[in-house]
Order: C-alpha cells, then structure tokens, then sequence
C-alpha cells in the first residue's frame, strides 16, 4: 500500500503538468514525476518479479511468476518504446514548441511520436495496474484477525461510574 501511495503521489506530478499554465518549467515538473512514477515503479516491479521467483513453489506457483515476468517484459518494452520516441520528438527536428503544446493536430510535424508516446505512457499504466492484480492470491493466503482491548470505562463496564449524577454540569458556574 505504501508503494501504491507513493505511485499515487508521483502521478500527480505528471498530471500537473496539464493543469498549468504553459511554462517550460512545468514540463521539467511532469518529467520529473514521470521519472519518479515509471522509474521507481518498474523497477519496484522487476525487483518484485525476482523475489517472486524465489518464493516459488513454497508461497505460490510458478504461473504467477510468468505473469509477473510477461508484465514487466510489457512495462520494459512501454518503456522503451516511450524514451525513444520522446528523444528523437524532443532532439530538435520537429519544432521548438513541443514542450509547450498541449493540443496536437493530425496535420502537426511529430504528431505520430507523440501518439506513440502517449499509447505508451497509458500502457505502463496498465502494466503497473496488471502487475497489482497478481497480488490477490498472495493476499488471500494472509489471514487477518482483529482484537479490541479496551482500557478504561465503557458503556459495556459494570464498574460504578465517577460522575454521580447525570444533570451534572461540565463546567462549573464559577468560571
């Protein structure tokens, strides 16, 4: 879940980027959330991938490790296909307002990479979301029991209660 939060929290950054104003700066704010987002959760996930290898057979099968590895192999080839197509639409030979466009048009120079981009961007997405879905076995297996220990007075307690009276006043009329 702390995993999950921090993913959470990085997206916001990414998805910042839309919802300011049109300054460079902010397009170093959504990379940076990128980085933190897909970098940090891809390699969460491959170090998740090989720990689940060597949990096999004891705490799962061997089919939840392929699923892991196919999912990571799709966030790895996501991946690579984005920062290709973001390096060659960013290296200059396109336009000098990428970083500032926020509407495309079919007829656009660089419009194809950025589609490409996108598709890719929205695929990890869906990686990471895939990859979440294979922890419901490994959860299931975690039984959950909750204990109340109540210390102190309830309404369930025979002990006699300190306030004698129920009309008693909360504060005293001499303050």
């Amino acid at each position: 879940m702390l995993v999950w939060g921090y993913v959470k929290y990085c997206r916001s950054f990414v998805h910042c980027y839309h919802l300011c104003s049109l300054q460079a700066t902010f397009f170093v704010v959504h990379v940076c959330g990128a980085v933190l987002t897909f970098g940090m959760g891809s390699l969460y996930m491959f170090i998740q991938t090989i720990l689940s290898y060597q949990m096999q057979p004891k705490i799962h099968g061997k089919q939840v490790f392929w699923i892991r590895l196919l999912v990571v192999i799709w966030c790895g080839v996501s991946a690579f296909s984005m920062l290709t197509c973001s390096s060659l639409l960013h290296s200059g030979n396109f336009s000098t307002d990428i970083v500032q466009k926020l509407h495309w048009n079919s007829e656009d120079r660089g419009y194809v990479l950025h589609t490409i981009i996108t598709a890719a961007e929205w695929s990890m997405s869906f990686s990471f979301f895939g990859f979440f879905l294979t922890y419901i076995r490994d959860f299931q297996k975690i039984p959950l029991q909750v204990e109340a220990n109540l210390h102190g007075l309830t309404l369930y307690d025979t002990a006699p209660c300190p306030v004698n009276n129920e009309q008693t006043r909360l504060l005293s009329r001499d303050l």
